[in-house]
């Protein structure tokens, strides 16, 4: 005996709603729904209606991935970032999110947890998948990762950093001039015993050596130095100051890699009756929101976050078009905020 036929129509696979589905429902041909959804200029409006409310009565979802191979464009960005937990990323992937999205782009997000070995195998993964761009926090030192994205192809964002020779575009700032700029606000306070809490990572050392440089450039004693290495906590900071505090009592000064750091060194510094800033100046990195808000508000530098992550979008998107960016390495500077921690 035959089957009787199933007034649904049968699906192959997973059972997933497909392109040919939504055409059946809507009455039109596949090449039709694919242009409703594509290039809808193509399709007069009452057909595209049509498409739309298939498609939302058989929740489908189209499939990007095919679209992408048959135009050669994925419209992913991958951004890779060291972290999203308290970051002072948060404002630049935030923008460059905003941005991408507003144009038709998605943004795939990939975390290195500051491991040059993670980042490694994630940027393979990256390539891999061929996103239309790339935005890369820090600048990419010579070696296999480097060369791989170069042979690539693909419009690359450099961040967060400075350097003459990145591999496509550079958005970001100097972090040396960041250590130096520090140093002097600090002195010109009458701050002579001064310290440094610093996190492991390339870009903190940088500041921390040139903050150091500063110093002993003017004839005042060493600076103490405390790496916290991976340990970017409000504990780690509390713990910092401890730790300082037994090498050198009289230190009234402390440079602090990051922001939760600083908030870490200040609370210690509250549990130990030290007032701050009469007896401890206290300096931040990154300005990431609330710290405005603590009492003391802490003072900090400030990087212009959100308009690395805009300009990142804009200028991936521009080469995407076949425009050339007039200006592929831009130096955003940054800014000292004083508040009553320093």
């Amino acid at each position: 005996m035959a089957d009787k036929p199933n007034s649904k129509r049968a699906r192959r696979g997973s059972g997933a709603i497909t392109l040919q589905d939504v055409a059946h429902l809507a009455g039109v041909s596949p090449i039709t729904v694919s242009r409703a959804l594509n290039s809808p200029s193509q399709v007069s409006q009452a057909v595209r209606t049509r498409v739309q409310d298939a498609i939302e009565r058989t929740a489908y979802v189209p499939n990007r991935m095919a679209g992408g191979l048959a135009s050669s464009r994925s419209r992913l960005i991958a951004a890779v970032v060291p972290s999203m937990v308290f970051s002072v990323f948060n404002e630049t992937i935030e923008a460059l999110n905003s941005t991408l999205f507003d144009a038709g782009y998605q943004c795939m997000l990939g975390l290195t947890g500051y491991s040059p070995e993670r980042e490694a195998r994630l940027l393979d993964a990256v390539i891999g998948r061929r996103p239309d761009g790339i935005f890369i926090t820090g600048i990419m030192p010579p070696g296999r990762s480097r060369n791989r994205l170069m042979a690539a192809g693909i419009p690359i964002v450099e961040s967060w950093d400075l350097t003459p020779t990145p591999m496509d575009m550079l958005i970001g700032f100097s972090h040396q001039d960041i250590g130096r700029a520090v140093a002097q606000y600090l002195m010109g306070k009458g701050k002579q015993r001064l310290a440094v809490v610093t996190a492991g990572d390339e870009r903190a050392q940088r500041r921390n050596g040139a903050f150091r440089d500063a110093v002993h450039a003017v004839g005042l004693a060493e600076v103490l130095v405390h790496n916290v290495g991976d340990a970017r906590t409000l504990h780690a900071g509390r713990e910092a100051l401890a730790a300082l505090m037994r090498r050198q009592p009289e230190v009234d000064a402390i440079f602090c890699s990051s922001d939760l750091l600083a908030l870490g060194v200040i609370t210690e510094a509250r549990a130990r009756n030290i007032a701050v800033p009469q007896q401890l100046s206290v300096m931040g990195f990154g300005d990431v929101p609330f710290v405005g808000d603590m009492v003391p508000a802490l003072s900090t530098v400030q990087v212009n976050g959100g308009q690395i992550g805009t300009l990142a979008a804009q200028h991936l998107m521009a080469r995407l078009q076949g425009h050339a960016v007039p200006q592929p390495i831009m130096n955003l500077g940054f800014s000292i905020v004083e508040r009553e921690s320093a």
